[in-house]
Order: structure tokens, then C-alpha cells, then sequence
């Protein structure tokens, strides 16, 4: 969803709505009118959207489609909004004239695909991702496609999901999400090496956490060096002392 640069006091937009005096001679044209209607209501939606206040954004962003009913970030922001809801049937319906009315906008697509993985319809999921991530326009395809690899160990399918992530790498090789994701995979395929060799590259472009300190750990207890492992775990206990995996450390010794 755009982001919301502009939001008008709620007297304003009432006055818009109900057709304010003009200060020009003559009425203003209709088409005007209904362009600023519907991206004012969009605004507030959104706005209301993202403050939680889901039944308030429902009412504005179906209002913004009455008076432009082709806008798929509306239909789009409608669907997250009765997702919120809990009416999946109201959302899917949403999503789809979303697609519709934007077919080539990968934002759109994007999250109608986290949409379909969420109800585990994961084959059309994946390639709605592939469809974002495709995208001339979309400058961050490789969250796309690791989002869709997320997806597909959901599933699961790890075959798809690594193919998957080794493509948002070939994007972007330092994707720190990317290269967490290949570390989990490995480490669930067995293969403790390659498991830290992601690991690897990921600590050298972000910062660790805990969780990563603590997989690191359990990695080098895989590959059965001990001084390794006793590296991330002295980290671990120093940096983050309170930290639930350091107290898994602490009861397992």
C-alpha cells in the first residue's frame, strides 16, 4: 500500500462530499470532483486501515469506489480490510477486482499472493509472486520471490522454495533475508555445512539476534565443533543475557 502523505481534517472531507461552495464562478467539473472524492476517501481509508480501525476504513474505501470503482490499490486496501475482518469471502472478491483493475501492478499482486498462501492455496500463490517479482518496475524483487519461497515451505516444497530464494540472492546477493532463509532450509535438509555457510553470510551483512546466535550454536553442535559452538554461545549469554535462548542454553548446558 502507498504510502499516505496527505490527510485532510474530517470536516474538510465533508464539506467536499456533500458538494462545497465553490469560489469560482461556475460549478467545478464533475470528473474533478469524483477524482478528488475517491483519493480523499482512499486516504482516510488507508489511514484508518492502518490504525486498526477496520470498520471505518471498510466505509471510506468503498465510498472512494463509488466515485472511482477502477482503482486496484482501493480494492486491494478493501481486501486487507475485510480480511482484518475475518469476511475471506468479502476479501477474496476484493483481491480478485484488485488484479483485475491492476494487472500489471505488482504491489497488487504481491498481496493478493500472501493472500492465497495464507489459505493455503500455495501453486497460485507462487505464481503471483512470479508475476510480481517479474515486473520491470518492481526494484525489490527479491523480496518478492523470498516471500514466495516462504510460501513454499509452507507447503511444503523446499525444492521450490530454494529455488526460489537462490533467485532473490541472484537479485540481490546480500539479502539478509534470503540468506537466513537458505541457512533454515539447509538446516532442515540435514546439510549442517551448507547450513552455515549461509549463516556465514548473513552475519557479515546484518546484525545477530539471539535466534540467529542460538541457531548458530546449534549448527556448529550438528557439525560437532565444540569451540565453534562455545563462540556463539559466550556471545549469546554476553550480549543478550535475558534472552529466552539463553536460558535454553543455560538449562541445557
Amino acid at each position: 500500500m502507498k504510502n499516505i502523505n496527505l490527510i485532510l481534517p474530517i470536516g474538510t472531507c465533508l464539506l467536499l462530499l456533500a458538494g462545497c461552495i465553490s469560489t469560482t464562478t461556475g460549478p467545478a467539473p464533475k470528473e474533478s470532483n469524483d477524482a478528488d472524492a475517491a483519493e480523499l476517501n482512499y486516504q482516510l481509508g488507508a489511514r484508518y486501515y492502518q490504525n486498526g480501525n477496520f470498520e471505518l476504513a471498510r466505509d471510506r474505501l468503498l465510498l472512494s469506489l463509488k466515485f472511482n470503482p477502477q482503482n486496484a490499490m482501493v480494492h486491494s486496501t478493501l481486501a486487507l480490510t475485510y480480511e482484518a475482518l475475518g469476511n475471506l469471502r468479502l476479501a477474496r472478491e476484493s483481491y480478485e477486482q484488485a488484479v483485475r483493475a491492476g494487472p500489471r501492478n505488482f504491489d497488487v499482486q504481491n498481496t493478493y499472493a500472501v493472500f492465497l498462501c495464507n489459505q493455503r492455496e500455495f501453486e497460485a500463490a507462487r505464481k503471483s509472486f512470479e508475476k510480481a517479482a517479474s515486473h520491470p518496475e518492481n526494484d525489490n524483487g527479491e523480496v518478492t520471490l523470498t516471500n514466495a519461497g516462504v510460501c513454499m515451505v509452507q507447503k511444503p516444497d523446499l525444492v521450490a522454495a530454494e529455488r526460489l530464494f537462490r533467485l532473490a540472492l541472484d537479485r540481490k546477493s546480500n539479502y539478509a533475508e534470503a540468506l537466513l532463509q537458505m541457512c533454515l532450509l539447509k538446516y532442515t535438509q540435514e546439510d549442517y555445512l551448507g547450513s552455515r555457510a549461509f549463516l556465514q553470510r548473513f552475519v557479515g551483512t546484518s546484525k545477530s539476534t539471539p535466534a540467529v546466535l542460538y541457531l548458530g550454536a546449534m549448527i556448529e553442535e550438528k557439525l560437532g565443533d565444540s569451540r565453534a559452538r562455545q563462540e556463539y554461545v559466550d556471545q549469546l549469554l554476553r550480549d543478550f543475557p535475558t534472552s529466552q535462548e539463553a536460558r535454553k542454553i543455560l538449562e541445557t548446558g
